[in-house]
């Protein structure tokens, strides 16, 4: 079933699929750690650190992935020595489109942890203390599963920032058809080209589809979750 849409329409909403569920799972593990030094740390700067976390938010799109282009390009910084030693290219590749939707999405996956991790009654995990487990396996064993529907939420909400993302990814790796056409770019396209309105909403259709189904599974994934913490 091709549901009416051309082979590059399919591509770009694979490649948008592909490119989301690699950003959520790539920055799920910082997530975690950022939302645990933010809920639990004691530092100096820790507003500085919580602001930085959440500037994708504030400024503009383009302007995210200009920096981004800047870093992450050929002749950045950090781009030219990931190319140099690592053979890694993130500007005008899907791959940096994933960097840049994982960006964006990255506070909205903090915050949700982060107030997980905060709703956590501490004496549980000094319980465990006490029983002779190490720190670590405290985490593992205890503020880990009981933060589950924190990270399912805040998984689900990168991926859908990742399926949304326009601004920070044209900007970053542009809009090359089958490379880093994403679907938000895809539709653009449409729009920019006379007779396109129906290939653009064809593809709003889709997305607004994948959008509901996203948010659907974090519902159910939550409430499993939550029901398995709490069987009551």
């Amino acid at each position: 079933m091709d549901f009416g849409l051309s082979n590059d329409e399919w591509t770009a909403i694979l490649l948008s699929l592909r490119v989301s569920v690699v950003a959520m799972f790539a920055s799920l593990p910082f997530g975690i750690a950022v939302a645990l030094l933010l809920a639990r740390g004691r530092f100096y700067g820790k507003a500085v650190v919580n602001g930085i976390v959440h500037l994708p938010l504030i400024l503009p799109p383009v302007v995210t992935g200009f920096i981004l282009l800047i870093l992450f390009g050929r002749r950045g910084p950090i781009g030219s020595l990931l190319d140099q030693y690592f053979g890694i290219v993130f500007s005008f590749r899907w791959t940096g489109a994933a960097l840049a939707c994982a960006v964006m999405g990255f506070p909205l996956m903090v915050r949700s942890i982060r107030l997980s991790i905060e709703a956590i009654d501490r004496r549980i995990e000094e319980a465990a203390g006490t029983l002779g487990a190490s720190p670590l396996w405290v985490f593992l064993t205890v503020t880990l599963p009981l933060t589950t529907p924190g990270i399912i939420v805040g998984m689900i909400l990168s991926f859908a920032k990742a399926m949304g993302e326009f601004g920070a990814t044209i900007t970053f790796v542009s809009n090359i058809p089958g490379e880093t056409q994403t679907l938000s770019s895809a539709i653009y396209t449409f729009t920019q080209v006379p007779g396109g309105d129906a290939g653009a909403m064809r593809l709003t259709l889709v997305a607004i589809v994948i959008s509901m189904a996203a948010l659907l599974a974090s519902e159910l994934m939550a409430h499993l979750a939550g029901r398995r913490i709490d069987p009551e």
